[in-house]
């Protein structure tokens, strides 16, 4: 089998894998990246057309600086692509007001002085069509919006055509082994020696890593499109993204784009973990059911006849935060994975921070609250 010579071999290209692929390629370095499905593909977490992206960050205000910058290399990418990848139709943040998703968006707009709008129930039934319990607020941000994720993805990998890169799709990882002089990565296909490899293999990084399987748990996730009984309302221009919690369950929305009906999603949605190839890919009534719920409750001008039904993956860490870091046995392999459901929008930026940690070792990125030590 012949041999290829690169400098990084990227191990998935999707979101993250096809950032770092661009950026890799961008600086010069001779980069080869793998996916064993196509460029775009609908097997993984990097589908579903949307993605949300918000400045206002309730999981953790450390997050807020990666996203600011992410949205200026979401920018920077889109003025070189034909199609609009970065939406900017609002964000909003909803929940009871001591606790949780309202709150904690609250703290991280006061941490990093974030303008935006306070929110009472009333407001925001009134405002956006919402039927909120008295006891909800919202934070609503008008930087925020949506991210179109496969031509997000296809922009990234058309960059990295433009500066050099190589990506071959449908080509699987058999093997792989790490030395002191680089890494060796045997395909279904050919082989290939690099100096560095970067693993963003979402749902089979574990495969890729078995000494990571602890900390990584792929998730079947379900998304739904609804038929709204006033389409206007959900156009882009009036719906802003949003995060919802209700009843210690978080569901996710947004406005019609793309595919007919508003879209929505419930996080962790019915608990199922387990090998990627082991989760039903298939959507059925349960799941629809769970949507539905929310929808005809909560937001029931949105709760028509279903469009569809979509299955990706989310791949969770214990704390979901994301893992970004040198591999701790093998300097020479970086790893960027556990993205926890909330990853998409940051891909642009993780795609520089992999990237500075492959070839320079470090980066001046803030990202200590993403080591992999920290579960030591």
């Amino acid at each position: 089998m012949a041999v290829t010579n690169c400098d990084v071999v990227v191990v998935g290209v999707g979101g993250m894998g096809s950032a770092t692929v661009s950026q890799l390629a961008r600086r010069g370095y001779d980069v080869v990246g793998l996916e064993r499905y196509d460029i775009p593909h609908a097997m993984g977490s990097s589908h579903g057309i949307t993605r949300i992206i918000r400045r206002p960050q309730y999981e953790d205000p450390a997050y807020v600086p990666l996203v600011d910058r992410a949205l200026d290399r979401w920018a920077a990418l889109e003025k070189e692509h034909p199609r609009q990848l970065l939406h900017r139709v609002g964000s909003l943040d909803i929940g009871p007001p001591e606790v949780g998703v309202y709150a904690d968006s609250k703290r991280s707009c006061a941490v990093h002085d974030i303008p935006h709008e306070d929110l009472s129930s009333s407001e925001l039934n009134e405002r956006f069509g919402y039927e909120l319990p008295d006891t909800h607020r919202a934070v609503y941000q008008s930087d925020g919006g949506f991210l179109h994720c496969e031509q997000c993805i296809v922009a990234h990998v058309q960059d990295a055509h433009a500066h050099g890169g190589t990506v071959r799709a449908r080509e699987a990882v058999e093997e792989w082994t790490a030395s002191e002089s680089g890494v060796s990565v045997r395909t279904d296909r050919r082989e290939y020696a690099a100096d560095r490899m970067i693993v963003t293999a979402g749902a089979w990084t574990s495969q890729f890593l078995p000494s990571f399987s602890h900390l990584l748990q792929p998730e079947r996730q379900v998304l739904g499109w609804f038929q709204p009984d006033l389409p206007e309302r959900f156009c882009p221009e009036n719906f802003p993204v949003f995060v919802c919690e209700v009843d210690d369950d978080h569901y996710y929305g947004f406005p019609a784009y793309e595919r007919p009906g508003f879209k929505l999603g419930k996080f962790n949605h019915r608990g199922e973990t387990g090998p990627p190839v082991e989760l039903a890919r298939e959507p059925d009534r349960e799941d629809e059911r769970l949507l539905r719920e929310f929808a005809e409750e909560y937001v029931p001008s949105g709760a028509g006849p279903t469009m569809g039904l979509s299955t990706c993956m989310f791949t969770n860490t214990p704390d979901e935060d994301f893992l970004l870091d040198t591999h701790p046995d093998y300097e020479s392999i970086v790893v960027g994975a556990g993205f926890s459901g909330h990853g998409f929008k940051f891909a642009s930026v993780i795609g520089e921070i992999l990237t500075d940690l492959a070839v320079e070792g470090r980066t001046d990125h803030p990202i200590d609250p993403f080591a992999i030590d920290r579960f030591d």
